[in-house]
């Protein structure tokens, strides 16, 4: 479950982390002055949303610190290549939304016109080598996904690990 995102989905995002704790809205503000870390996030969260078919929906999982890591470093690793695929694919279709590509999903590549198709497969697999070269199984990366939605401590834990990685590649 990888995926290329449109843009439109940011409102998703706002609407998702709006709670009364006030947890949520400080998260968002400290995500959007970031802006390569909104994109990252933004990415996270519609990993999430998008795709219940999983086994891994129903499964609690506990998460070491490990595989947060491998997570983290897996999502900075695809988000460039996220971002190319789908600009490629925006210039292909043009003034068309692109949408949402779901990479165990074959049906989600059909909307795409062929030279399309290609380049999100070619993300995909890139996608894939990237989550296994972590040490993470793409069930599990997917998994963490799921539970990045529901779980604000492992979000938490996330984001600072994003961070972490980002500041030491500097």
């Amino acid at each position: 479950m990888i995926f290329i995102v449109p843009p439109y989905y940011m409102t998703l995002v706002i609407k998702m982390l709006h709670t009364d704790n006030g947890y949520a809205s400080n998260w968002l503000q400290k995500v959007i002055t970031k802006p390569n870390l909104l994109k990252l996030v933004m990415g996270i969260i519609i990993f999430a949303t998008l795709d219940f078919h999983l086994k891994a929906a129903a499964q609690s999982t506990n998460i070491t610190s490990k595989e947060i890591n491998s997570y983290a470093q897996a999502v900075l690793a695809m988000e460039p290549s996220r971002q190319k695929a789908f600009e490629e694919i925006k210039t292909i279709i043009g003034s068309k939304d692109v949408p949402p590509v779901i990479c165990t999903d074959p049906k989600s590549f059909y909307p795409l016109p062929n030279k399309a198709k290609k380049i999100a497969a070619e993300y995909c697999d890139k996608s894939k080598k990237i989550v296994e070269g972590t040490g993470l199984t793409v069930d599990k990366f997917n998994s963490i996904t799921l539970d990045i939605k529901t779980n604000s401590e492992l979000k938490s834990l996330v984001y600072k690990e994003l961070l972490r990685l980002q500041k030491t590649s500097k």
